[in-house]
């Protein structure tokens, strides 16, 4: 439960530090630039206390597959993305795969 918790706060750090980057304007915006980079690297050492629980083999694709998923969600939301119906069939598949992982006792 402990590396799911931290999984979670892991992966919501990471989709809000990529939603950030184009505040960052190509790293020429400093603070912004600073936010983004410090929590990537708040992101990945969460998801390294994590690994000490978890196989990182679930870890990573729970992480990557969520965290890419809500990034594009957040995309179309907010930031003026385009979602056609082939991009949104394939993030289902990667949530459908998430949930697999979930059920199949993976961890």
């Amino acid at each position: 439960m402990y590396a799911a918790i931290l999984l979670v706060i892991a992966i919501a750090i990471e989709v809000v530090s990529t939603a950030l980057l184009p505040r960052a304007d190509g790293f020429r915006n400093i603070p912004w630039s600073a936010t983004v980079l410090a929590g990537y690297g708040l992101s990945i050492w969460l998801l390294a206390l994590v690994v000490e629980r978890m196989p990182v083999s679930v870890a990573y694709a729970i992480w990557s597959g969520l965290g890419t998923a809500l990034v594009a969600a957040i995309g179309v939301m907010f930031l003026g993305d385009h979602l056609s119906l082939a991009k949104a069939g394939f993030l289902a598949m990667i949530v459908v795969g998430v949930v697999g992982l979930n059920l199949s006792g993976a961890h």
